[in-house]
């Protein structure tokens, strides 16, 4: 299904947006030396709850995970990449943490998605691959416009991952979102230009550029969700969520400014 959203859902997106964003914003500035995951994802549920919103993780039962995930927000660690479920783990300085978030308010769904490093330590290689993803995914928002293709994001993303040495894994990538999470077209994290669904104004796409440092290849944990990679070696995650307007591409899921 791919859905056109109409100017009063994309105020409504614009909320949700703003939401997810503020939600990651605090975790971050949260997570520090010791946090345990399952913490994060009890104070993602608490301001989830807040805002009179609806997660849409707790009840997410895809074919390709063991029964519902039943947290409120994916954690992933180091060699973790995907569908993080929280765990029984306390942050180490310089881990290496994603936090990745889909919440939905008045019908309409958000998602998005950080990488980061924990405490003071900084492995250069980790900050260079976090930068790569974040370099792509700002690539393939500046691709996204009414007449483009998803092609067109595709290979921008790519063409970013790839220069900067990384391999691509093509199975998980970016989706069309709106009343539901997961949605029509998929965004390959690499691509042909030209190709693909032409956008229109009122699309809404989740673009999230992911590698691993030295392969492409993913294993499931033994919880039945979390995606690592094969080889052990650390991973990084980034994500926005964009309307598609008439003068190109509108990123949803930015931080509320703070006020003076």
């Amino acid at each position: 299904m791919i859905e056109i959203l109409n100017h009063t859902e994309l105020a409504r997106a614009k909320v949700t947006g703003a939401l997810v964003a503020d939600i990651l914003h605090t975790l971050k500035s949260r997570s520090t030396v010791g946090t345990n995951l399952l913490d994060i994802d009890r104070w993602a549920a608490a301001m989830i709850f807040e805002a009179g919103a609806l997660s849409c993780y707790v009840d997410y039962e895809p074919s390709f995970g063991r029964g519902p995930f039943g947290h409120y927000i994916c954690t992933a660690v180091n060699d973790a990449v995907l569908h993080g479920l929280p765990r029984d783990y306390a942050l180490a300085d310089g881990d290496l943490l994603t936090l990745d978030l889909a919440v939905s308010k008045d019908g309409i769904a958000a998602d998005s998605a950080i990488s980061f490093i924990v405490g003071d330590s900084k492995p250069p290689e980790s900050v260079a691959m976090i930068s790569a993803t974040e370099r792509a995914l700002s690539a393939g928002i500046a691709a996204a416009g009414p007449g483009a293709r998803i092609g067109d994001i595709s290979h921008a993303i790519g063409s970013v991952l790839s220069e900067a040495g990384y391999p691509i894994n093509t199975e998980f990538g970016g989706h069309g979102i709106g009343s539901t999470m997961h949605q029509d077209p998929h965004i390959a994290n690499t691509g042909r230009p030209g190709r693909g669904y032409k956008l229109r104004p009122g699309l809404l796409l989740a673009l999230e550029p992911w590698v691993m440092a030295d392969t492409a290849e993913l294993i499931t944990d033994a919880d039945g969700w979390t995606l690592r990679s094969a080889t052990g070696c650390r991973t990084a995650h980034s994500e926005h969520t964009i309307a598609i307007t008439h003068d190109g591409a509108e990123i949803l899921t930015l931080p509320t400014p703070t006020q003076p």
